[in-house]
């Protein structure tokens, strides 16, 4: 089953706009907590940087998937039509991966940093 372009926008907008309603609900969850006086020793930007953390990684998997989609398709007919691009091709696509590697990372160092 091919997506086209419109379908597969239409798709990546509204999980965005999930992700970010989930991170807004959550977030005002942990106001509300922090508010009441819950008992916990957590601070409230312990939750952010959780949320901070999974929209990173999360929104470049997204990216990365799109262009690594985008990029093996053309990859996969220059290929067909001359062989010997085998390696630039194969190298384009792993760029598009490097975007979400970068998200993970940056995922890691969120949650690590104080």
């Amino acid at each position: 089953m091919k997506l086209g372009h419109k379908k597969a926008r239409i798709i990546l907008i509204a999980s965005m706009t999930i992700a970010v309603a989930l991170a807004v609900i959550t977030g005002m969850s942990m106001i509300t907590s922090a508010q009441g006086g819950g008992g916990t020793s957590t601070s409230s930007t312990s939750g952010y940087r959780y949320i901070g953390a999974g929209l990173a990684v999360g929104l470049a998997g997204l990216g990365g998937g799109y262009a690594v989609g985008v990029a093996g398709a053309s990859a996969i007919s220059a290929i067909a039509e001359k062989r010997e691009m085998s390696g630039m091709a194969l190298l384009i696509v792993a760029l598009g991966e490097g975007i979400a590697i970068y998200g993970l990372l940056i995922g890691i160092l969120v949650l690590v940093m104080k």
